[in-house]
């Protein structure tokens, strides 16, 4: 068109200075200067010929006059006259149409350069829009211009400016993403390079020089655009740069391939990569990329002699990088043993070298890495973790550097640490557990040069991120698995100090403990001892919670004593002074006596009275060396000398007790060493208590309490002293105060230990330390402004009083006085609550200000100070609880007590107090509660449900606190669901009763957030019910009667976790498997939170229930009742009723509690619930609750055969009422002789039996007959076995169907189904009798039903909730037979049922396809595959025989598509997953009413295998549409004439194991970066393509066919 127009232009002038004139003048529109372009480039043609000068004249001047100025005047416009602008589009035509037109005048003009000229205006308009921000338009089009006249460059005379051109452009590619750097990129760079060799190399030379931040993308697309002159050709002579030998340019492919994020940039890469080998495959000539690193391979490097190998690993290579590509792992799975193969080709078998750069491998893995798909991360993780099982690598720095950078970046991610489907909960992570052993084997093969450093590094990598619990367990667990060896000094002993700091952050207890007894096995096995000394040891120890991981009496004590022992005189020496300021010595007892000393020692400069309490980390510290040091000494000493472990602690504690002794005489020992003195002792006691054991049997623990016991007199005396006698008088004092009061704790429960003697000083000490402080707060009460030394002392004497009264409450031997009120009792009865202590007088504030920085504020010390008060209050009330009045007699008008007489004051001011207190101290608050409102319950019942709300608000504003969320949790409910407490509520029945059960349910709701609340709860109620249950006599269940709502709950509670709380649970339960052998099982406290414990209590409480006693009887009926009744609203609910779903638990939970109270039931009761029972049968349920229901319903018919009518009247309803649900009476059946066992005349039962099943045996419904059959087998072999075999007419009947089913040889699956059904556990392993106990129903049954391993409740699990124990005869808790050896088999896998609304929905087991007919009421005895062919010819359609798969296809849009595609290219049959699909709206949109006029067959996804089967054996070609290794293009390819297209999944693609199923893989060629097409799509490109070909081959014509498909196309768009 260009060309015709420029003929008519020039047929009118042949002077061009005329036309180009003419052209020149105007507005400079983009179609103008477009004539205008190819008007030069046809004059350029004919001056080619032999212009003359005219024509090179008027280039000039074009150029010149016109060109030149009009880009100026564009760029002046821009900037200078917005509005006039043109739009980019237009704008940018006229750049390209006037840079295009500059390269035709240069061209055309002779004499003067032109080009250069405007190329060195070009160049400097470039380099000034570069530096100068807001002219990216200049800069475009400066490169316009370059790219025009830089092809017109001479090489010779313009080199300088070419070589200056191209680095401009260079820079400007690698500075910036703009739309002038992408012009360089790609129009500029790229004629420079490919005209002229100059400027290739000064692109060469700037590509490959060391730069600043490495932009990959940019430059691989440079790389890519003149990859033609940067590799050679394959016989080029000439010396021009050669890509291939230069290490920066495969850097550059490398880091595109790993790490790009963009498809194309790596596609690029690729690209780079196979044009490389191509041209290496081509020159045949050997090649490398120098220099080396080291003694390993190059980056690239090719010889002749090994070519058919370097090129078999570059293709599996490139395949594999593609495969990544698709970012779906059935596809990249397959591909993965070419990895394997690339490892094999790269390691040379006689040297022990890599052949090729390991970097190679490492950049496959960081492709996995980095993938957005999690499961191909893991994969990928898994893969290279594996490597050093199979095969030993030689070493490279390379895999180094990988494994501390990638490879720990991904295991940072805890969702790859979850379990593989079908692992069991607890056994442990997979990866997990192959980081273990990989790290071993790694470790293990370093050179002991690169060791240290890598293991250090490794360690510091741990550091360097806020890691999550599980990734922290698991890194922790593989480097304690590393076998001993000297790698790391001090500075690997601070690095796992600060990875100990990180496992703090993690919420999860057992994890944080298991991670930090790992990282210590860790130093132990690691450290060089040499290298670090004691005191680097002890303070590394330090960084362990001792509640958590490190605490006498575990397995890890005992391996770090073992540890010190071997090591003992190994330690290095430390050049500087230690804390203590003591020059430390290599020995572990000389250290620790010397430390000992030290740390009593008082400094001269901190002598004073006022200085602060000492830090306990000191303490702590010394009394951690203590204790290791005496048990190490105990070990040498096992088998020799026993008295010398009392000897070596006699020599360490000697200077502490020296100083004890002297606290009641010397009144002036320094302050400070008191305090640490006590520190210390408080430490030792604490520390030396072992976990897991008694410590009655420890030595070392009775000769601490025997050296202490001596000293106890002396320490009492000073700490009465210190509390009575006015000497802690400012805020710091109020820490000392706690100490002492520790202190004096400690010593009353030694003494306990003891055995109290007359004597005892703790017993003087406290009934002083009582008097004491109520005279200090009598005397305080003066009416005197007060002052900070006063208020101090007067909480002083609270506190001691609350210790005295806690003491006093714990040890009866202390309670000195009678029942009849002293003094203290008087005092506090009097006392007023919630009395606040005023700030001292304003002189004296000044110097509470500047205390140090230990001290608390005010309202802190107030409140602590309201907190003693009742803590006394509580002791009160539960000594004097007889005396409070009974709500009918009223409050006395001159009380003794009054806070024990008068309730409802107290009450009222605990309410008050409750809105004063912090939230961590109103536990005692609630102690009181608890006392005060039974009794005040009948009459003041407002004011005790403002104490439920008060109390319930509290404790749901402390959810997210965890370290005082649980005690109070715990006061509260002993508070709100105390007994009394309930059994008043519910006989009055007011609005406290209903409030009970509001915060019952709130519980419940938090249960869901928080695990554990519903835990403590029901474990509270049913521990407090139980003494009733246990012993008839004392009196009834009155209140859990009133209350069974929160039993249901129980019974039916657990939620669905989120995955990462499933991970969390699992690892949790790994380390409990691990038992004692990880100390953090036995150092932390198993609280039983996981929700399974509730079910569990709820059930112990259950089997703890008598049948016989009335009011245990009624309380398992009304549960009963409200079981069945919940299951019925289940059941009614329109939730998704899915395997495993809520619904699906709920209901199987329903279940397991109605067998567990089964034996509860009697004949009268069971008639109020037989219907409903029978009617749970014809329901569609999952499997484990089809057999739980078949299972009770066999119980009920072998204890009462009187119910037997009932069932027999189950068999008559009407067909539309059964479904499929009539195999569950079926499977009842099938244990006649179960049901049979008490009824003496059991012939007329077998009769009955019979005329019920025979007719489902002859049912159209495969599945039902399969059921019915099974049944009557073995209902005939019991009648056999009863002799009972004339029944008439029925005995041939029944014999002929038995043999013709056993004999069979029946089509498809026929036979092996009935086999499976017969090996099913239900019908050939399972008792319902001898398997009737907790281990069947909890954990066996839901196992081989195919329940999630959530909801398995192992046996030991109940066994171990002591909280709620067995009765001493329950035995039916473990199953006598084999059933829990069986695994689940195929027929448990597949008869899970059908979901809830498909009511036509086979089980999937089944391979009868299904088929929908509209019109089977007109047609019903045609056979279906002639109905749709006759119909189809009846309207002039042809149908051919391909069958279309799309079972695999769950999206109704995508089916509803393909199934107009199938039907309108006349395809034989579409197959999908169900056919409730037809029935959607969306399905039915797109198909147009396309499913009435082609046949559509039912195959479920695990049919699949066995449906392609059955298709291959009658000659059908399996075709996958699918990218895979082998796949054939869909151009190249021929379709048989029976050819079966199976479609994939929208997201996963075609199964792995449905890819080995395949003839064929057909794959639809691309172009562009997106790597597939939605998947009707690519059914219908290859429906389209098999009709083509087919009718090519019978000669249809293809216009006419094409017509008459579209034709009718819209004739049924209409």
């Amino acid at each position: 068109m260009e060309w015709v127009l420029a003929e008519a232009l020039l047929a009118q002038s042949r002077d061009p200075r005329v036309l180009l004139g003419t052209l020149c003048r105007g507005e400079a529109s983009a179609e103008r200067v477009e004539t205008l372009r190819f008007l030069l480039q046809r004059l350029e043609d004919e001056g080619a010929r032999g212009g003359g000068d005219a024509l090179s004249e008027a280039a000039r001047e074009v150029a010149a006059g016109y060109l030149v100025p009009l880009l100026r005047g564009l760029r002046a416009r821009r900037a200078g006259a917005p509005d006039t602008d043109p739009s980019p589009q237009a704008r940018g035509r006229v750049l390209r149409a006037a840079g295009a037109a500059l390269r035709s005048c240069a061209r055309l003009a002779r004499g003067p350069p032109l080009a250069a000229a405007l190329a060195e205006e070009a160049l400097r308009d470039l380099l000034a829009a570069g530096s100068t921000p807001g002219l990216e338009g200049d800069a475009e089009a400066a490169v316009e211009v370059l790219a025009a006249v830089g092809p017109c460059l001479r090489p010779r005379e313009d080199g300088p400016l070419l070589e200056r051109v191209a680095q401009a452009a260079l820079v400007l590619v690698l500075a910036g993403d703009g739309e002038a750097a992408a012009l360089a990129a790609g129009r500029l760079l790229l004629a420079l390079g490919q005209g002229c060799a100059v400027a290739l190399r000064a692109v060469w030379g700037g590509l490959v020089a060391p730069s600043g931040p490495d932009r990959v993308g940019l430059r691989l697309q440079v790389l890519s655009a003149l990859a033609e002159r940067l590799l050679p050709e394959p016989f080029a002579h000439e010396s021009g740069p050669d890509a291939r030998c230069c290490s920066r340019f495969w850097r550059t492919v490398q880091a595109g391939l790993a790490q790009a994020e963009d498809a194309l940039t790596r596609k690029r890469a690729r690209y780079l990569l196979q044009r490389a080998v191509e041209v290496s495959m081509e020159r045949g000539a050997d090649c490398t990329c120098g220099p080396r690193e080291g003694n390993g391979p190059s980056l690239f490097w090719w010889s002749e002699k090994k070519k058919d190998e370097l090129l078999k690993f570059w293709e599996n290579y490139i395949l594999i990088m593609e495969t990544l590509e698709g970012n779906q792992i059935h596809v990249i799975k397959p591909v993965l043993p070419k990895l394997n193969n690339l490892f094999e080709y790269a390691v040379s078998e006689d040297n022990a070298c890599w052949l090729f750069h390991p970097s190679w491998h490492t950049c496959i893995y960081k492709r996995m890495f980095e993938s957005e798909n999690k499961i191909l991360t893991r994969e990928g993780v898994l893969h290279f973790l594996e490597r050093y099982e199979t095969k030993v690598l030689p070493f490279s720095p390379v895999f180094s550097e990988f494994i501390i950078g990638p490879l720990m970046d991904a295991l940072s991610e805890s969702s790859l640490y979850s379990r593989s489907p079908g692992q069991l909960i607890g056994s442990g992570s997979p990866l997990g557990l192959k980081l273990q052993k990989f790290l071993v084997t790694y470790i293990s093969l370093l050179p002991e040069e690169i060791k240290s450093s890598f293991l250090l590094q490794f360690i510091q990598k741990m550091t360097s991120r806020h890691w999550c619990a599980v990734p922290i367990f698991f890194l922790s667990k593989a480097l304690a698995n590393v076998p001993r060896c000297n790698a790391l000094g001090l500075e690997g002993l601070l690095a796992l100090r600060d990875v100990l700091q990180c496992t703090m952050i993690t919420h999860q207890i057992l994890l944080r403990g298991a991670a930090q007894c790992y990282l210590l096995q860790t130093a132990m096995n690691l450290v060089d001892v040499e290298k670090v000394s004691l005191s680097d040891i002890s303070a590394f120890l330090m960084s362990l919670r001792q509640e958590e991981s490190l605490a006498r009496g575990t397995v890890l004590w005992t391996e770090l004593c073992d540890w010190l022992r071997v090591n003992e005189s190994c330690f290095g020496r430390s050049s500087t002074c230690s804390s203590f300021g003591l020059h430390e010595t290599s020995s572990l007892n000389p250290y620790v006596k010397s430390l000992v000393q030290e740390y009593i020692k008082t400094p001269a400069w901190e002598t004073g009275e006022k200085c602060s309490m000492p830090d306990w980390f000191e303490a702590k510290l010394v009394a951690l060396m203590v204790l290791l040091a005496v048990d190490v000494e105990g070990m040498k000493s096992q088998y020799s000398e026993k008295r010398r472990t009392q000897n070596v602690l006699r020599m360490f504690l000697d200077p502490l007790l020296d100083a004890l002794m002297k606290f009641g005489t010397n009144a002036y020992m320094p302050l400070l060493k008191t305090d640490r003195c006590l520190q210390l002792l408080l430490k030792l006691l604490h520390t030396c208590l072992l976990k897991g054991s008694s410590t009655q049997d420890d030595e070392v623990f009775n000769l601490l309490q025997n050296f202490v016991m001596p000293t106890t007199e002396s320490i009492s005396e000073f700490i009465l002293r210190r509390l009575t006698m006015n000497e802690l008088s400012s805020v710091s004092d109020l820490d000392r105060c706690h100490l002492y009061l520790s202190v004096l704790t400690e010593l009353t429960r030694l003494h306990r230990n003891m055995g109290w003697k007359s004597s005892n000083p703790i017993w003087r000490v406290l009934s002083l330390l009582k008097n004491a402080s109520i005279q200090h707060l009598q005397d305080m009460d003066d009416g005197q402004e007060p002052t900070l030394e006063k208020q101090i002392q007067r909480v002083v004497s609270m506190a001691a009083l609350a210790t005295a009264c806690e003491a006093t409450d714990q040890e009866p031997e202390l309670q000195l006085d009678s029942l009849d009120a002293g003094p203290m009792e008087r005092f506090l009865a009097s006392l007023q609550l919630n009395q606040t202590l005023q700030k001292p007088r304003p002189e004296e504030q000044s110097s509470f200000l500047e205390e140090s920085s230990s001290s608390q504020g005010w309202g802190k010390i107030v409140a602590q100070y309201i907190h003693d008060q009742w803590v006394c209050l509580s002791f009160l009330l539960e000594k004097y609880h007889a005396l409070i009045p009974p709500a009918s007699e009223g409050e006395p008008l001159e009380p003794a007590l009054p806070a024990v007489q008068m309730p409802g004051r107290t009450l009222q001011s605990a309410l008050a107090a409750l809105t004063i207190l912090p939230s961590d101290q109103v536990s005692s608050v609630f102690c009181c509660m608890k006392i005060l409102v039974p009794k005040l319950l009948a009459s003041s019942e407002s004011l005790c449900i403002e104490a439920f709300d008060m109390a319930w608000k509290i404790i749901s504003s402390l959810s997210n606190t965890q370290l005082i969320f649980w005690s109070n949790l715990k006061a509260f409910i002993e508070f709100v669901f105390d007994t009394k407490v309930l059994t008043i509520a519910a006989k009055i029945k007011g609005q406290a009763y209903f409030k009970i059960k509001e915060i019952m349910y709130k519980m419940i709701e938090m249960s869901a957030i928080k695990t554990g609340v519903f835990n403590s709860l029901i474990t509270y109620c049913c521990q407090s019910w139980m003494v009733p249950a246990l012993s008839v006599s004392q009196g009834s269940l009155s209140s859990a009667n009133n209350y069974s709502e929160l039993v249901l709950e129980a019974c039916i509670f657990g939620t669905v976790f989120r995955r990462d709380q499933r991970l969390i649970q699992d690892v949790q339960t790994y380390i409990e498997n691990l038992g004692h052998d990880c100390a953090a099982n036995v150092v932390i406290e198993n609280t039983k939170r996981e929700d399974h414990y509730v079910r569990i209590c709820a059930v112990k409480f259950l089997c703890l229930l008598d049948g016989s006693n009335m009011s245990h009887k009624l309380l398992m009926e009304d549960l009963a009742i409200k079981l069945l009744d919940k299951d019925e609203v289940v059941s009614k609910s329109r939730t998704r009723y899915y395997v495993n779903s809520q619904q699906h638990r709920v209901k199987n939970r329903i279940w397991q509690i109605l067998l567990v109270l089964f034996p509860s039931f009697d004949q009268n009761f069971l008639n109020r619930i037989i219907d409903k029972i029978f009617q749970a049968g014809f329901i569609n349920n999952q499997a484990s609750i089809k057999y739980c229901i078949e299972w009770i319903i066999i119980l009920i018919l072998h204890k009462f055969p009187q119910f037997l009518p009932k069932f027999w009247d189950c068999f008559s309803y009407g067909e539309e009422n059964f479904k499929t649900s009539i195999c569950t009476f079926l499977s009842v059946l099938s244990h006649l002789d179960i049901i049979t066992q008490n009824i003496p005349e059991k012939k007329l039962t077998l009769k009955q039996a019979l005329a019920a099943v025979l007719p489902w045996c002859f049912h159209p419904n495969f599945s039902v007959r399969l059921y019915a059959l099974v049944a009557l087998k073995k209902i005939w072999r019991v009648c056999k076995m009863e002799h009972v075999e004339e029944f008439g007419a029925l005995t041939s009947v029944v014999e002929s169907s038995l043999n013709q089913v056993e004999n069979m040889h029946g089509v498809g699956n026929a036979k092996k189904n009935w086999q499976r059904i017969q090996d099913h556990f239900f019908f050939a392993a399972f008792h319902p009798l001898k398997d009737y106990c907790l281990e069947t129903i909890f954990s066996i049954l839901p196992r081989l039903s195919g329940l999630v391993e959530e909801e398995w409740i192992a046996i030991n699990k109940f066994t171990g909730f002591t909280d709620i124990p067995f009765d001493a005869g329950f035995q039916w808790y473990l199953s006598p037979t084999q059933l829990r050896e069986l695994m689940p088999g195929d027929w448990a896998q597949q008869d899970i049922g059908s979901n809830s609304g498909e009511a036509d929905t086979q089980p999937e087991w089944t391979d009868v396809q299904k088929k929908i007919s509209p019109w089977k009421n007109n047609v019903p005895d045609l056979d279906l595959e002639l109905v749709f062919p006759d119909r189809a010819a009846k309207l002039g359609k042809s149908v051919n025989r391909l069958i279309v798969v799309a079972s695999l296809i769950n999206k109704p849009t995508n089916l509803g598509g393909l199934c107009r595609t199938c039907e309108v290219f006349g395809a034989s049959a579409l197959v999908v997953a169900s056919l409730q699909y037809v029935n959607d709206r969306q399905f039915q949109h797109l198909s147009v009413s396309a499913e009435q006029w082609l046949p559509l067959v039912e195959v479920k996804p695990p049919q699949l295998t066995e449906y392609l089967q059955q298709k291959q054996s009658e000659g059908y070609t399996i075709i996958g549409v699918e990218q895979t290794a082998q796949s054939v293009d869909l151009t190249q390819y021929c379709f048989p004439e029976k050819s079966l297209l199976l479609l994939g999944n929208e997201r996963e693609g075609i199964p792995a194991h449905l890819i080995q199923q395949l003839d064929v893989c057909v794959e639809i060629p691309q172009q562009g970066i997106i790597r597939s097409l939605n998947v009707h799509v690519s059914g219908a490109l290859l429906i389209w393509e098999y009709t083509r070909q087919q009718l090519l081959r019978h000669g249809d014509h293809p216009q006419v066919r094409a017509s008459s498909e579209t034709s009718y196309w819209f004739g049924l768009d209409k």
